[in-house]
């Protein structure tokens, strides 16, 4: 049996600040989002991934891919946007067992009201609070962790 690395206290100290920090910022955007648009935080990604998509579709399981969320979450959060006339759902042409999301006008027109204000509080919690040179850390360490969690999924 391999012997437990534990983390020290700077080590401790670091994941303690990035998982606290992550789960109020994500809480905050939730809110945010839900005040502004009636949206959770995981429908408006859903939506902003199906608005910069060609044609505004993607393969279900592409989408989940995109968003690093399981499919049945996907399906449940796309049923909820897609019964609010968000987003509609069609059988993939060329694979019986695929179904593709499309974001309908409405959906967009959702997007663009919703937007400014997520983007606005983006801005103000996290890429004005670092330095470029911060973001640029961030932006590269968060690149490795995800080569790391996809590197050990495949």
């Amino acid at each position: 049996m391999s012997k437990v690395k534990w983390l020290d206290q700077h080590e401790q100290q670091a994941w303690i600040t990035f998982v606290t920090a992550s789960a109020l910022l994500n809480r905050v955007l939730d809110q945010q989002l839900r005040a502004d648009a009636g949206l959770s935080h995981a429908q408006y990604g859903i939506l902003t991934r199906l608005a910069d998509a060609p044609d505004g579709s993607m393969r279900m399981l592409a989408l989940a891919e995109a968003l690093a969320v399981t499919k049945s979450g996907l399906t449940y959060q796309v049923a909820q946007l897609e019964k609010d006339g968000l987003v509609a759902r069609e059988a993939c042409t060329t694979d019986d067992r695929g179904v593709i999301a499309t974001i309908t006008e409405l959906g967009m027109e959702l997007v663009r009201r919703a937007a400014p204000g997520h983007v606005a509080l983006v801005r103000e919690l996290l890429i004005d609070a670092l330095t470029p040179q911060q973001l640029d850390v961030l932006d590269e360490a968060f690149a490795e962790v995800h080569r790391r969690i996809v590197e050990r999924t495949t």
